[in-house]
């Protein structure tokens, strides 16, 4: 059984100029909706120290992001079957803009830990919404181009993350305030959203498994999701993985700081590595995938970013941790893509079985971030990091659930 989430309907060559479009529309939202992300990981050190938080109050906080993407997400697929992905996604984005600039006003200027919060649920309701509708998206442009992209389309969305950690390292070694930083990428982001959401694939109703498009048919299809067992168990798999690359970008900046005792910078820069990492497995992981399938390759990721994560933790000098944070980047690159292309595999429940495993995913960054804060200020920021290899090594068991299913 090979890793291809469909099989293939025409050559590459004859694929209409919409769905090229469309490709391209999907790829320049996935990379500004990482750059909007990333860039406030970015800044999280600086936040911080400008609020004067522990690790255990700056977990708590970062719950307020987490809490707004699970509360978006059990709807957010019945939201895009009704308006649309496009439409779905602007919306989303239209909170994450609002978000940010509260977040960084909030920071700054009022000095505000309510406020920031705040910000941050918006950031988190948008991200949460617009993540749903654009792997959607992303899954029924995958399907006509008859080729595996998805990693491709988070690959995007990691080169906007590697722009983002760029930007905020270079914001924080030159003193930009939070304030202003934060506002002027959330104009940029949510122009550039509005422009490659026009180019998504016509919209039209999707009927769903019962070939009944009524309101009440749609939620009927979510509630059966939820009891569908390998629904349930690619969430599963999802959550960890989503775990895996969560606790890096609430975390790893700020492990090297207090762990390490590097600057500011150098964390924002750190995780500058976590991402190309991440964008590397996921642009050459469409091959291996095509060619290996999906099974064996997460398998082999899987065990490549427990070990990165280990290294990143116990190398005891910053060089050989930075390898590791590149190898953790890389294993985890094909988690999360791939468990929403297996999601998404039947069109017609695609939108249901997407928001389930979002919810279930996006669970990882409810509590990831306030239980690394708390285990943070008993053993440091670092040695927490130790849990996500950890919870890798069985997840292992759940790989096979990923396959596609017999056609």
């Amino acid at each position: 059984m090979t890793g291809v989430t469909a099989p293939p309907s025409a050559p590459t060559a004859d694929v209409p100029a919409p769905v090229r479009a469309a490709r391209n529309g999907v790829a320049v939202v996935f990379a500004l909706n990482g750059l909007a992300v990333a860039t406030w990981f970015g800044r999280v050190p600086a936040v911080r120290d400008a609020l004067d938080l522990s690790a255990g109050r700056l977990g708590l906080l970062l719950l307020a992001m987490s809490a707004g993407a699970i509360l978006a997400m059990p709807t957010s697929g019945l939201v895009a079957q009704r308006l649309g992905n496009a439409r779905t996604v602007v919306l989303g984005t239209v909170a994450v803009a609002l978000g940010l600039a509260v977040v960084g006003t909030s920071a700054n200027v009022l000095s505000s830990v309510a406020g920031v919060a705040a910000g941050l649920f918006a950031v988190g309701y948008g991200s949460g919404t617009c993540d749903v509708a654009m792997n959607i998206e992303g899954a029924a442009v995958e399907r006509r181009l008859g080729r595996t992209v998805m990693p491709r389309f988070h690959a995007a969305w990691s080169l906007g993350s590697v722009a983002g950690a760029a930007l905020g390292a270079g914001a924080a070694r030159l003193g930009v305030p939070v304030a202003a930083h934060l506002t002027v990428l959330a104009v940029v982001v949510l122009a550039g959203t509005v422009a490659g959401a026009r180019a998504f694939l016509p919209f039209t109703a999707v009927s769903g498994a019962t070939g009944d498009s009524s309101p009440s048919a749609r939620r009927r299809d979510l509630l059966a999701a939820w009891r569908e067992p390998r629904t349930l168990l690619v969430g599963l798999f999802v959550l960890v993985m989503a775990f895996a690359e969560g606790s890096a970008n609430d975390w790893l900046a700020v492990a090297f700081v207090d762990g390490y005792g590097v600057s500011e910078a150098v964390g924002a820069a750190v995780f500058g590595v976590f991402v190309v990492g991440m964008t590397l497995g996921r642009t050459a992981g469409t091959l291996a995938l095509d060619r290996w399938g999906r099974v064996p390759v997460l398998l082999v990721t899987v065990l490549l970013a427990a070990a990165g994560a280990g290294l990143a933790v116990f190398a005891g000098s910053g060089p050989v941790a930075i390898v590791g944070v590149a190898l953790w980047g890389l294993g985890t690159s094909l988690g999360f893509p791939v468990g929403m292309s297996a999601a998404a595999d039947e069109e017609d429940r695609a939108p249901a079985r997407v928001s389930v495993v979002a919810v279930i995913g996006y669970t990882a960054f409810l509590a990831g971030p306030p239980l690394l804060g708390l285990l943070g200020d008993r053993v440091g920021t670092l040695r927490a990091l130790l849990v996500v290899p950890l919870l890798l090594i069985p997840t292992l068991a759940l790989v096979p659930v990923i396959r596609p299913p017999s056609r």
